[in-house]
């Protein structure tokens, strides 16, 4: 294999092409024969198998023992999405899924991300994610308490990542409360928590916070409590899974042993976070076999769209799938996918499409 990537010429680069797209459609071996007759390569069989035997040499292709035909190398992959890969052109069908499921405006910015992954994963067949990022420290947006009876109220914490959490706090050993005791009690957190991470709530702030409360003073040492736990969960991340099932339709993933293997790697989490969390920018990102950190990842590709609020990184949608994925048609639904939750998170609505409920017709590259 050659060590560093070289141009292509245009006709190697149409029978790469060519390659790649039959591949991702039958998952079989691809021989000139086959070129030839689908009449993409304007050239004779001679010629195609000495430029097939050229991007094997180049290590663009690979040929299995088994077969005459050749599959693409990752480094084939690699340089078909980076560089002939075509626009995919969503039909209006999908875009009116896409609008339609995601249309109702979520509490959660899990809620959001978890239904766009299981958007993805019936659009593109493959298994799809939802992942909340490592996000290191996030701040105290905003605090609300829900008045439920006089021993219960609902804590809702708002971070500076878009994220919210809701607690339930049950008050054992305290007075009775009511509506205007948690109308107060979230009035003090926000004047003297607000733009804090847990870190910085220190003793000196509590204590001012116990003055002001007055006799309700007992109430601030339990909301910090809670507060301690809702900001750690914000910093943990998570990947929620949809769609899981779909890779067993794929002979790549057939296999027990490696199924196992896959499963185990989704259920550790803590890679696939890491990688998320570590990318920079709001691009989609197209990570092929071993270029993954994912040691599993052999064979297959994961394809992530982080989804990006004032320069950081809150959330992120993708999909997994073997190496010969559909591209054009993973990359066309990611975006369209992440401009809809923009939209969404902007408070804006996502547009609908007349009589898309019975458009017909399919996406084309």
């Amino acid at each position: 294999m050659s060590g560093q990537p070289q141009e292509l010429s245009e006709r190697k680069k149409l029978i790469l092409k060519a390659i790649v797209d039959a591949h991702i459609a039958d998952g079989e071996p691809v021989g000139s024969k086959y070129l030839m007759e689908s009449k993409q390569i304007p050239c004779s069989s001679a010629t195609i198998r000495n430029e097939m035997a050229e991007l094997e040499a180049l290590g663009y292709l690979e040929q299995p023992h088994t077969s005459a035909g050749r599959v693409p190398s990752e480094r084939g992959y690699r340089f078909y999405v980076d560089s002939l890969v075509e626009h995919y052109a969503m039909t209006a069908r999908e875009i009116y899924q896409i609008n339609e499921l995601l249309r109702q405006k979520m509490a959660e910015l899990d809620h959001i991300l978890l239904t766009a992954s299981k958007v993805a994963s019936k659009l593109t067949n493959y298994t799809a994610f939802a992942i909340r990022p490592k996000v290191g420290q996030v701040q105290i947006r905003r605090l609300d308490a829900v008045y439920l009876d006089a021993s219960t109220f609902i804590m809702v914490l708002v971070a500076s990542n878009g994220q919210v959490k809701t607690k339930t706090v049950r008050l054992e050993g305290h007075p009775p409360i009511n509506q205007g005791v948690t109308d107060f009690l979230a009035a003090v957190c926000n004047e003297h928590l607000h733009d804090l991470s847990a870190d910085e709530i220190n003793l000196p702030i509590m204590m001012e916070m116990e003055k002001v409360m007055g006799e309700r003073a007992p109430l601030v040492g339990v909301v910090v409590k809670v507060i301690y736990e809702a900001m750690s969960e914000f910093d943990e991340g998570e990947l929620k899974v949809s769609g899981m099932d779909r890779l067993l339709q794929y002979p790549e993933f057939s296999d027990p042993d490696r199924m196992k293997e896959v499963l185990g790697a989704i259920e550790n989490q803590e890679d696939i976070l890491r990688m998320v969390s570590d990318r920079e920018g709001d691009g989609i990102n197209v990570v092929i076999g071993s270029e993954s950190a994912v040691k599993v990842m052999d064979r297959s590709a994961l394809v992530y769209k982080p989804i990006v609020r004032e320069g950081k990184t809150i959330g992120a949608i993708g999909v997994l799938g073997p190496a010969r994925m559909d591209y054009a048609k993973v990359l066309a639904t990611l975006e369209g996918l992440s401009g809809s939750i923009d939209t969404l998170l902007e408070g804006g609505e996502t547009p609908s499409i007349p009589d898309a409920g019975t458009a017909e017709g399919g996406g084309g590259h």
